[in-house]
């Protein structure tokens, strides 16, 4: 890049001081815009986003201290390498700039060839700093890709005899979350759902491996009709060791729909929730669960079975721990409990406008934009 594609940014209500620097760097092919004070300095920032400012300190209407505040605080500016031009040399002073957010110092009066030394190592930072913007982009692009990918895997909604409707919402960064439903046979229904450990493509590829071997039901010797047996393959198959330190939990079970029985096993996964009424007054609320290890941890962890029967007015909630996993504005995290609340009490609103009712209320209690973990959640109607 030529020096004149570089924009700097000289922020100074001496006029005599201003055309002096003005001049130097001009001299060095660079293009130079001018403020004559700490409030147009800002506007000029906003607007042809420098890549370096030189700012005086002492100002009226607006100091070089609060320049850099204001600059620093706006993720848009935050970046731009900054130096304060000050007569003030003490350590204290220093310090405070520092603070502020200073990037340098330059001493008045001014050194011509100090000015141009400073310049050009405040610029060396701000290639650097463009380059890995620009590598951060890449990488976000790519993950949003790998994260459409992934939910281009996931199942369809079920419609029939039982309804299953989901929703998958990775985080900020592309994560672990998988789930998949389908049927065994004409009497027997899959389902389950993982998440494993950490974030981005790590974690987003050795949940795609698990819902492909799982879809192709190619893993040698293994019932599939029993979940204890399929979690105990899997983690023959996935020890931790072998892949990089990551592990998952999973809850996985089947429904016989002729008996109306659903058999399920847990590993390490948040409870599935079987919320049922006999009558509008009386809601019951099943956590099933087993205890064992996650998948991955230890290669000879035990996993059991577990049966419920299924009631007509039954709705069963299989969730990865990202929908209540979320920190509140106090400190404190919502929690299993606080969902829990949320599904059985509103039964009415969430049959009206499914799950866009329930992530709309979860989306209400994060105070971020994006979510921090993967959210995956399955709602299945046994009619």
């Amino acid at each position: 890049m030529s020096n004149s594609a570089i924009r700097i940014l000289i922020i100074e209500d001496d006029l005599i001081a201003q055309v002096f620097l003005q001049r130097i760097l001009e001299d060095q092919g660079y293009e130079v815009i001018t403020a004559n004070d700490g409030e147009e300095g800002l506007m000029h920032a906003r607007s042809f986003h420098p890549a370096l400012i030189i700012c005086d300190w002492m100002m009226p209407r607006l100091d070089g201290l609060e320049v850099c505040r204001r600059l620093k605080a706006d993720p848009e500016l935050s970046m731009i390498f900054l130096i304060l031009l000050t007569v003030r040399g003490s350590v204290e002073d220093r310090v405070l700039g520092l603070d502020s957010g200073a990037d340098n110092f330059l001493a008045k009066p001014v050194e011509p060839d100090e000015l141009r030394a400073l310049v050009r190592a405040g610029l060396r930072l701000n290639k650097i700093y463009q380059a890995l913007q620009e590598q951060k982009r890449m990488l976000e692009t790519e993950l949003v890709e790998a994260a459409e990918y992934v939910r281009s895997l996931l199942p369809s909604p079920l419609v029939g005899n039982v309804n299953i409707d989901s929703r998958f919402i990775p985080s900020r960064q592309l994560g672990g979350d998988c789930f998949d439903y389908y049927w065994l046979d004409p009497d027997y229904l899959a389902i389950y759902l993982l998440d494993v450990s950490g974030h981005g493509l790590g974690a987003a590829l050795p949940s795609i491996s698990v819902l492909n071997l799982l879809r192709s039901q190619s893993m040698d010797g293994v019932n599939f009709y029993q979940p204890n047996h399929v979690l105990r393959a899997l983690n023959e198959t996935f020890q931790m060791d072998d892949q990089n330190d990551k592990y998952f939990t999973i809850w996985y079970g089947v429904y016989n729909q002729a008996k109306r029985q659903l058999v399920y096993s847990s590993a390490g996964h948040p409870p599935a929730l079987l919320i049922s009424n006999a009558n509008p007054d009386d809601t019951e609320v099943k956590q099933l669960k087993t205890i064992s290890l996650p998948i991955g941890m230890m290669p000879d962890t035990k996993f059991s079975n577990q049966r419920c029967d299924i009631g007509v007015t039954s709705t069963l909630y299989v969730f990865s721990d990202g929908i209540y996993e979320i920190m509140q504005p106090n400190g404190d995290i919502w929690g299993l409990d606080g969902f829990i609340d949320l599904l059985s009490d509103n039964r009415r609103m969430i049959a009206d406008q499914g799950l866009n009712y329930v992530l709309d209320r979860v989306k209400t209690l994060s105070p971020n934009e994006s979510l921090d973990d993967d959210l995956s959640l399955l709602r299945i109607n046994f009619g």
